[in-house]
């Protein structure tokens, strides 16, 4: 079968776009290797409608069905091959072959998370990665940053506006510059340079950190900042598309194509502010200029 869209991805942008398309009644599939951001967050705080915060998981799995019940295809594997002939040709790890008209990529960046035991079920509820989502969850609380040195510093530094009771812990134990040292101190940001050990947690409610040289830091509030996120682009660098130095995909504000005609790009993986409801607003767009161009090519 040759789809009128693969989508790669089934992250919040790529099920948003399928969703969309189903509706169309386009047949489309999904390339999911079912490992990304929004199967780690346990909880978004800044989506219109889930006041009380809603789980990437449950935004996936309603997602999911949503879009199965409008005929979307999903494929459970991890794409590793593009190119295009008449078509798109897409090769999964397993080897399977899904051949397309249309190509989103809706891949997303994977978070650089230390492998701190018990860290992971605190993601989103009490230990967050981005401030613009979650600063709002630190507002006038003691704050923790667990970071890598000047990453971590700027992390501690922005954090500054939701509270002024900060912990920067270098777990990385890497450098820090001496201006960002002062400037931690001028805020009186205790800084703390050793290794965490392992994360102490009431199921997903942080209430502590064991260091490595044995001291145990309270706190009910974290931010981890390490840089160095992987940027799932290589797909689109495989089909000519044009990257940043940072490996974001540029698109087109308006259409979300990119350089190469018919292929789409949308999502975190996009250059632009990494946020769920971007995301989906991108989704949804780029699914609407694949169906304009579907219309153009006729048969519709």
């Amino acid at each position: 079968m040759i789809y009128d869209c693969i989508i790669i991805g089934g992250g919040i942008a790529g099920l948003q776009a399928a969703i969309q398309l189903g509706r169309y009644k386009h047949r489309v599939i999904v390339v999911d290797s079912n490992n990304g951001r929004s199967n780690l967050c346990r909880s978004y705080h800044n989506v219109l409608g889930y006041p009380d915060g809603i789980s990437g998981q449950i935004l996936r799995n309603i997602g999911t069905g949503q879009a199965k019940s409008l005929g979307v295809e999903f494929l459970y594997d991890k794409a590793v091959k593009a190119k295009r002939n008449d078509n798109f040709e897409i090769t999964t790890e397993s080897g399977d072959v899904v051949l397309g008209k249309r190509v989103l990529i809706a891949t997303g960046i994977m978070d650089r998370i230390p492998r701190i035991p018990y860290l992971l079920p605190c993601l989103g509820i009490s230990i967050y990665v981005c401030p613009d989502c979650d600063g709002y969850e630190v507002k006038d609380m003691p704050t923790i940053v667990i970071g890598s040195g000047d990453v971590g510093a700027n992390m501690a530094l922005t954090l500054t506006y939701w509270t002024n009771e900060l912990i920067f812990i270098n777990h990385a134990e890497t450098k820090v510059s001496e201006d960002l040292l002062i400037k931690l101190k001028d805020k009186h940001i205790q800084y703390i340079e050793c290794a965490v050990k392992e994360v102490v947690a009431d199921r997903s409610k942080l209430k502590a950190l064991v260091l490595s040289n044995g001291q145990k830091i309270a706190g009910e509030h974290a931010f981890i900042a390490f840089g160095g996120n992987e940027v799932r682009s290589e797909l689109a660098k495989q089909l000519g598309v044009e990257l940043l130095e940072n490996k974001h995909i540029v698109i087109n504000p308006r259409t979300k194509m990119t350089n190469i005609p018919y292929v789409w790009a949308a999502g975190d993986v996009a250059a632009h502010s990494e946020q769920v409801t971007i995301a989906m607003g991108e989704g949804s767009q780029a699914a609407i200029w694949i169906h304009k161009s579907l219309l153009e090519e006729g048969g519709f």
